[in-house]
């Protein structure tokens, strides 16, 4: 989906990736999680308003570790390093950095050394989450220390001209007390973002898009019974009315009366009328002695495409299969080509699909972290 403003989050590797993108979009601000290998093209446009480079477990002068090809000086909109995305912007402007042979792990307060937008309505000192192993020793006339921590270590920086600022610490994790107002500052009054990301815009646009690529063919819905399956069918339902088929396959792994209760549900609640086919033999016969995860849902995604395929001969062929894939399946499954991140499992959404499937894919809430969806 199209959004006229966005956040881009280049990944590095940090565990908190997902969570800088959650607190982005908890500000009603549109972000988005791409790998750092991105082509320079796709990130300099008109609809990204900023910029964040993730923190990463790696060090910057590590010929292994995750680079940007292009220069950060080329990039004409404002930036916010994280951690490790402080240091690359430190590097890319040749200051220095250097392991000490101890980092900083933990709580530790920080204290302003200079003013900035950055910190604006922060308390001069103030606790934050640390965990770096590197440390910036020293800074080229471009920029500006702006905190050190208790420790010494620089903790904050700014370009002298440009809106661009590293934090060695998290803001986006609970323990840095005033993250939520760092972050504030440097979407608000930096970036000059505007808070349009909210659910009424997202189901017009949703709407709007599935019009667009439907348009007059049909689509078969998988409901699984969960909320993610059952918003699908909602919006596609508002969208394209009898078009749509809504279908729940019995895999033989439900708990007693389930399928009765699921149906149940979301006739009565949703008004959508639903059909059950019972796939049951099938799944537990190809799952049968399998131990391994990740091979059981690779064999979950193919079953299940092929028993949409086989119900949609029998009923009428539907060109679009709609499903409820949420943006951490796809983040999980390694959907974000050459990140830094690893691969945390197939989802039997993402991962687990066979590449020769006659179906086109419809995922309407694939942009969305779960709490978004409910």
């Amino acid at each position: 989906m199209q959004n006229k403003q966005k956040i881009l989050i280049l990944d590095f590797g940090s565990q908190y990736t997902k969570l800088i993108a959650r607190r982005v979009r908890e500000k009603n601000v549109y972000s988005e999680i791409i790998s750092y290998k991105t082509d320079f093209k796709k990130i300099n446009t008109s609809e990204v308003k900023a910029i964040i480079l993730s923190g990463g477990p790696s060090s910057v002068y590590n010929n292994k570790s995750p680079q940007i090809d292009w220069d950060l000086n080329d990039i004409d909109k404002p930036i916010l390093g994280i951690c490790y995305g402080m240091q690359l912007i430190v590097k890319n402007w040749e200051g220095t950095i250097k392991s000490k042979g101890s980092g900083e792990y933990g709580r530790a307060s920080i204290i302003q050394s200079n003013k900035s937008p950055l910190f604006e309505n922060v308390l001069k000192s103030s606790n934050v989450w640390m965990s770096h192993g590197d440390q910036v020793t020293s800074l080229k006339p471009f920029f500006n220390e702006i905190a050190y921590s208790d420790n010494g270590v620089i903790a904050a920086i700014q370009h002298v001209e440009k809106p661009i600022y590293g934090v060695q610490f998290h803001p986006e994790v609970n323990h840095t007390i005033e993250g939520e107002k760092i972050i504030d500052n440097f979407l608000f009054n930096i970036s000059k973002c505007e808070r349009t990301w909210t659910s009424q815009n997202f189901i017009d646009n949703s709407l709007k898009n599935i019009n667009q690529i439907v348009e007059n063919e049909r689509v078969l819905c998988a409901i699984s019974g969960g909320v993610d399956s059952a918003v699908v069918a909602v919006l596609l339902h508002k969208a394209i009315g009898d078009r749509l088929k809504c279908v729940f396959i019995d895999h033989g792994m439900l708990r007693k009366n389930e399928i009765d209760e699921v149906l149940s549900t979301l006739k009565e609640g949703l008004g959508i009328n639903i059909n059950s086919y019972n796939y049951s033999k099938q799944f537990l016969s190809k799952l049968k002695d399998v131990k391994d995860p990740e091979i059981k849902r690779k064999i979950i995604g193919n079953e299940f495409i092929k028993a949409f395929e086989e119900i949609s001969e029998k009923i009428e062929d539907y060109k679009f299969l709609a499903q409820g894939t949420l943006y951490p399946d796809v983040i999980e499954s390694g959907g974000l080509d050459n990140g830094a991140s690893d691969k945390i499992k197939s989802h039997h959404n993402v991962g687990g699909l066979p590449k020769n499937m006659k179906f086109e894919l419809l995922e309407p809430v694939r942009d969305l972290f779960k709490d978004e969806v409910r």
